[in-house]
């Protein structure tokens, strides 16, 4: 199959986002054309000027469109794209130079219809920016469902980085209406139709994610919303392991409360994994701060997702 890569942008309030993204993408060491859609969500901060900084080095395209989130902009910019696969990027992403020519590499002797990459920390981060790397990407708080190990079952892509074929795109429709997890959706609908996805290792994208800790509670009580929803949805693809985030919380709580009964034992357990957590994430980033940050944002996490799927389960 000829690759005709289209990148597939959707961005809303975030002009400096796209000026280092874009900034990224013209250091890229592909050699074959490739065209960029960026797809201004009904922005009140327009990111125009800034893709016009790069019109003379890019082949790019800009589209303003009335808001309806993030799935609907980027089903949007598939439609109006020429290419014949698409790559699907979050405006805070930044891609190293070496992205697409691995991307084109593993589908020209491994193609499928739809692909993921995981995210790294970029060195200029910041600390908690670090931290909530980790704890999304890390094998002790996510089990390595982001890419960072291959014996995770059937790769599920993220739609931060995320390929598809412009086939598939046209069967299964693009991206649902759900507001999260919609690119779990799109994946269950892909295998549904009979396409295979993967995980390249090697297309990485450095991913700045929330920059605050309540920002990131608000989008991992997102994520935990959502997951009910697509077991009831999809009910094959349901796992214990979903249950995790909410029994870690329920645990803590009844360990706290034990202590007061003279019974700490339970507490015992949480210390020991949050001391193997800060020692994982200190030999990772090689920083006391990060390390001591990661406990607070993987905290974070599994409240965030815990308390979000208990109340879209129960409430």
């Amino acid at each position: 199959m000829n690759l005709n890569f289209s990148i597939i942008v959707p961005v809303y309030n975030r002009p400096k986002e796209i000026d280092e993204l874009l900034e990224s993408l013209t250091k890229q060491d592909f050699s074959n054309n490739f065209e960029i859609l960026i797809i201004e969500d009904g922005s009140t901060e327009k990111s125009e000027q800034i893709v016009e900084k790069y019109t003379n080095q890019l082949d790019l395209k800009y589209h303003f469109k009335e808001n309806s989130g993030a799935g609907a902009s980027r089903n949007f910019g598939m439609q109006k794209a020429t290419g014949n696969y698409f790559i699907i990027l979050d405006s805070d992403v930044i891609v190293p130079k070496s992205y697409l020519t691995a991307v084109k590499k593993v589908l020209e002797s491994n193609f499928t219809d739809a692909f993921g990459g995981p995210d790294a920390a970029h060195e200029s981060f910041t600390d908690v920016q670090k931290a909530i790397n980790y704890s999304m990407t890390s094998v002790l708080t996510t089990g390595g469902i982001r890419g960072k190990k291959k014996s995770v079952g059937k790769f599920q892509p993220r739609s931060f980085n995320l390929g598809l074929s412009k086939k598939a795109f046209e069967i299964t429709q693009g991206f649902s209406k759900m507001k999260n997890g919609e690119d779990i959706d799109l994946t269950f609908r892909l295998w549904d139709n009979g396409f295979e996805t993967q995980l390249i290792e090697n297309a990485f994208v450095y991913h700045k994610r929330r920059s605050t800790i309540s920002q990131f509670f608000n989008q991992t009580f997102g994520f935990g919303t959502a997951r009910p929803i697509l077991n009831k949805k999809y009910p094959k693809t349901a796992k214990i392991t979903y249950w995790f985030p909410s029994v870690f919380i329920i645990g803590l709580d009844v360990s706290i409360i034990a202590i007061f009964f003279g019974y700490p034992q339970l507490l015992y357990f949480y210390s020991l994994y949050l001391g193997i957590l800060f020692l994982d994430s200190l030999f990772q980033s090689k920083s006391i701060k990060v390390a001591f940050l990661s406990i607070v944002t993987s905290f974070t996490q599994f409240y965030g997702y815990g308390s979000g799927f208990l109340k879209s389960k129960f409430l």
